[in-house]
């Protein structure tokens, strides 16, 4: 089995940020917003056919498409309710490896020019949202949230 959303899951410490950066890590948000245009980086998601994890699949790139540009504030909501029975799938990706999960809700924020992001949980999940309050910590501290990201302006 070839696994692409959990391909790091063997890497140990891959929750750690100087791990994950030395995996590649935080590579497709510095190409994102040092190459790309926001519509550039939806229209790459759409080519890429990535879908949702929930039951109806729908295509991410499709989804961020929808926002209006002249509304604003935008945000964007990671829903990680992980309401489907027996699932485990945004507890997993969460866990084993919380900057791979951030770095995608980063990205997507850039495409859509969102103001914010919040990433809903169910409330069995408070120990995960205190970690992944710690990771979001950390990638501000490295330079990967707020204003001129990679350099930029």
């Amino acid at each position: 089995m070839t696994y692409i959303l959990l391909r790091h899951r063997e890497i140990p410490d891959i929750g750690k940020i100087d791990v994950y950066k030395k995996n590649g890590g935080f590579e497709a948000f510095k190409k994102a917003v040092t190459k790309m245009k926001p519509a550039e980086v939806t229209e790459a998601v759409k080519a890429s056919g990535l879908r949702g994890r929930g039951g109806a699949g729908f295509p991410t790139g499709v989804k961020w498409s929808f926002i209006p540009n002249n509304i604003w504030p935008h945000y964007v909501v990671a829903n990680a309710d992980e309401s489907e029975p027996g699932t485990f799938k945004d507890r997993e990706i969460m866990e084993r490896n919380p900057f791979q999960f951030l770095e995608g809700v980063a990205i997507a924020s850039y495409a859509v020019g969102a103001n914010a992001a919040y990433v809903y949980l169910r409330g069995e999940f408070w120990p995960v949202a205190a970690e992944l309050d710690k990771r979001i910590e950390e990638m501000g501290k490295a330079g990967f949230l707020g204003d001129k990201l990679f350099g930029t302006d």
